[in-house]
């Protein structure tokens, strides 16, 4: 078995991985990585099947996000931005809810026409209101409740009620309700702020970007499976190898690293998208599709005409489709022609010629965030050894961004 010897080791090259190891290097640090699998970004990778891409899972970027400016060239991605607001399937035809501030002339006709009465109105106003003023958010965790409460305790209901059950459970990966208020309004502010964009060439482009300073310092399938520590340095072995490292950042992802870590494991929601070729646009505005009926006939979260918003996304003259739903607790998921059925209805187009491109069962796709909302977990393990992602901080691209940077602070600050 070889040894080799370096000041830190990260292990795992997603976002917060990356983003450690990066901030790390520029400080100087002689700083490895190691990816268990065949390419970086741990849950942000796309795939490129006969020219489409696609990304695993549901992934969209939101530009607000703060620290995406600190970490990135935000230009250089190329963001290709959805439609302002959510479409929305009704018992009767569609229509579609907009981004008041962004398309402030439309917000008269979806009062009178979108199904938006004034008194639910009115409910939602006061229940997102907290969100323009963040730091009461994060300040008071002991008054967050979850989020079915706090809708109901704002009287919203009826249609509106529906969209916002529908379209939340497709960001949080859970339809119970039971996840923080105080974290869902956060989201809440980023989408006022920021609309919702796919980089040029893919999802994936975010992790490379990071990746590029720091590649000469990237091992992959190397994963990690024992860590000791002597008093002095650790030792990570991966069954055939070993690296010495005064400090052992744990990047991997949440179940992994916990386990490796010795912390109790967060509880994970999970989510299949199934994604389909057309050869025909099958719907307008390029935005997401939500089935606001009251009785939704299927399991079908959210859909979109991926193309439509992000060209990049298919081959000339060809289109791509995306929809989500949650998988069962038991593991369960639904069959793609029952996807496909769904989607197509809430759509509204014949979905029958559109032909399957591949199918992504992301059971771990994104940690539980339930109340009190708690934005800042302890990242230190022990003496030189450290644990950063998603769970430690919000479960978003932000928070593992965030994360990353936070421990590779904590890190310098702790060694000198």
């Amino acid at each position: 078995m070889s040894v080799d010897d370096t000041d830190v080791l990260v292990i795992g090259a997603g976002l917060a991985g990356l983003r450690c190891a990066g901030v790390l290097a520029a400080a100087g640090r002689d700083v490895r990585v190691w990816e268990a699998s065949d390419d970086i970004g741990g849950r942000v990778r796309t795939d490129v099947i006969d020219g489409f891409r696609c990304d695993r899972g549901f992934q969209v970027l939101n530009p607000a996000y703060p620290e995406l400016k600190r970490a990135v060239d935000v230009e250089a991605l190329r963001l290709q931005p959805f439609g302002p607001g959510v479409a929305v399937r009704r018992d009767r035809g569609s229509t579609v809810w907009v981004h008041p501030l962004r398309s402030p002339t439309k917000v008269p006709a979806m009062l009178t026409r979108g199904g938006l009465g004034l008194r639910n109105l009115a409910a939602a106003v006061r229940w997102a209101a907290p969100s323009l003023r963040p730091g009461v958010l994060t300040s008071n965790g002991a008054d967050d409740v979850s989020l079915r409460s706090a809708l109901d305790s704002a009287g919203v209901d009826g249609e509106l009620r529906q969209v916002i059950d529908r379209f939340l459970a497709g960001v949080l990966l859970e339809d119970t309700g039971l996840s923080s208020n105080a974290f869902v309004l956060l989201l809440l502010r980023m989408f006022v702020l920021g609309v919702p964009a796919l980089p040029a060439d893919g999802m994936q482009a975010l992790p490379r970007q990071l990746a590029a300073p720091i590649t000469d310092r990237i091992n992959l399938d190397r994963r990690a499976v024992d860590i000791v520590g002597d008093g002095r340095r650790w030792r990570v072995t991966d069954g055939a190898d070993a690296v010495r490292a005064a400090q052992v950042v744990i990047a991997a992802d949440p179940v992994t690293a916990t386990g490796l870590a010795g912390l109790p494991a967060p509880l994970m929601h999970g989510v299949v998208t199934d994604w389909w070729a057309a050869d025909d646009a099958p719907v307008d505005p390029p935005m997401l599709w939500v089935d606001g009926r009251a009785h939704a006939t299927g399991p079908v979260l959210n859909a979109a005409v991926m193309s439509a918003a992000a060209p990049t996304y298919a081959p000339p003259g060809r289109h791509l489709i995306a929809a989500s739903a949650l998988q069962g607790r038991d593991g369960t998921t639904p069959d793609e022609p029952v996807m496909r059925r769904h989607a197509a209805e809430i759509l509204g187009v014949d979905g029958s010629a559109w032909t399957l491109l591949t199918r992504h069962v992301i059971a771990e796709a994104l940690p539980a965030q339930p109340p009190p909302l708690s934005v800042r977990r302890p990242v230190h393990v022990a003496d030189g050894l450290w644990v950063c992602g998603d769970h430690r901080d919000t479960a978003s691209i932000q928070g593992a961004l965030v994360s990353g940077r936070r421990t590779a602070e904590a890190l310098l600050k702790s060694s000198g």
